[in-house]
């Protein structure tokens, strides 16, 4: 299993690093992209064909979704190789009639993504087959409904664990728990003391979750492009044993 990192920016996206998008290629069978924030569309063709992959979303802010309108343009309207059939899409509640609104050519109304895409809204701790890939999300603290998402490959057991937009809670802990590859965002930096409650976490709250879940390594994700990458990582360090990285574009991790 492989994921690549399409975009990792957060909030918005930056110069060399677009908003929030992360393809996961298993060993055999279609890849699933979590998350398609603005820009991540243009990378995922640099890696995956768009039509063949499946979607799941953390949530729907529009830094994690604002490029799935796109994404059904290009699906439908292809001139060479429109979509063939359906691939699957899980999310929250509201993501059929939320980014259905947003592709809409009517105020108001609702563009019906059934013809290209199979939705099914996620129910917490639930365990979904996504292609080749088992997905369970953990509700999580987030001004909307918003899940982590850990991925296990049932063929090799391996677990990639993403903590999508949260504050600390122990939904993530469980979550990454003994996972092989653990994405974990760190908006705040170094701490979060003095910021928005219920919003995101820290660099130094990443590495306590790592820990916490005996995490194998940990990868610092959605950091804005006004953030501190670097003090995100030494206090990550500081609570974490295991290996830390701060992502980037197009960075590859074999897992």
């Amino acid at each position: 299993m492989k994921v690549i990192v399409l975009g990792s920016s957060g909030s918005v996206g930056a110069p060399d690093n677009p908003a929030s998008g992360y393809l996961i290629l298993p060993d055999r069978g279609t890849g699933v992209l979590m998350d398609i924030g603005p820009g991540v569309l243009a990378q995922l063709q640099r890696f995956h064909g768009p039509n063949e992959a499946h979607v799941v979303f953390s949530h729907l802010h529009a830094d994690h979704c604002l490029d799935f309108p796109s994404l059904m343009v290009w699906r439908r309207y292809h001139p060479e190789s429109p979509a063939s059939g359906r691939n699957l899409c899980f999310g929250p509640a509201a993501t059929f009639e939320h980014l259905g609104r947003l592709s809409s050519d009517v105020a108001g109304e609702v563009d019906d993504m059934s013809d290209t895409f199979a939705f099914s809204p996620w129910q917490a701790h639930r365990e979904e087959i996504v292609g080749s890939l088992n997905i369970t999300p953990f509700p999580v603290i987030h001004p909307v409904e918003t899940y982590a998402l850990r991925v296990q490959d049932p063929r090799s057991g391996k677990v990639i664990a993403y903590s999508g937009d949260s504050s600390f809670t122990s939904e993530l802990v469980a979550c990454a728990r003994d996972a092989d590859l653990f994405l974990c965002e760190a908006t705040w930096g170094v701490s979060s003391e003095g910021k928005a409650p219920n919003m995101h976490l820290s660099g130094a709250e990443a590495g306590r979750i790592a820990q916490e879940a005996g995490a194998k390594r940990l990868l610092l994700v959605h950091i804005p492009p006004w953030g501190d990458p670097q003090g995100a990582l030494e206090a990550a360090r500081a609570e974490f044993d295991g290996p830390v990285e701060v992502s980037a574009a197009g960075m590859e991790i074999h897992v």
